[in-house]
């Protein structure tokens, strides 16, 4: 019913993080690129990226089973108080094994995407 609400805050959590990441990396004076490594933002953004797309696929799966309505409370779970609790078990079970598998499969593309960069600079400077 608001599974999507799980994601979606860790997408806002996830967003912030990158925007103060993204300013400590400015003032480095040597960019993570010159070194073999892909910025730390770079790839928050890429979680970020993955947890607002699925969130908004889920909303719309809501929106469409009609779950979640344009009027207010916005949820049709916030009705009655025994909806509300499935509800909320539904966040905690769903919500949270989403966001985590999300993480999980983002995990696996930095540790990729770091081998495959590492890989690319030790072939260019024995090519030197």
């Amino acid at each position: 019913m608001a599974c999507f609400l799980v994601p979606a805050g860790e997408g806002v959590v996830t967003e912030i993080v990158k925007k103060i990441e993204s300013k400590k990396e400015k003032k480095l004076e040597v960019p993570a690129q010159d070194i073999g490594k892909i910025p730390f933002s770079r790839k928050l953004g890429w979680l970020s990226k993955l947890l607002w797309g699925g969130s908004a696929l889920l909303a719309f799966e809501h929106v469409w089973h009609g779950e979640v309505v344009p009027y207010f409370p916005f949820l049709t779970a916030m009705d009655n108080k025994e909806d509300m609790l499935e509800m909320f078990h539904e966040m905690g079970t769903v919500g949270v094994s989403m966001s985590l598998l999300i993480t999980a499969v983002w995990v696996g593309m930095c540790v990729a995407a770091d081998i495959i960069v590492k890989r690319e600079v030790s072939s260019k400077s024995i090519a030197k």
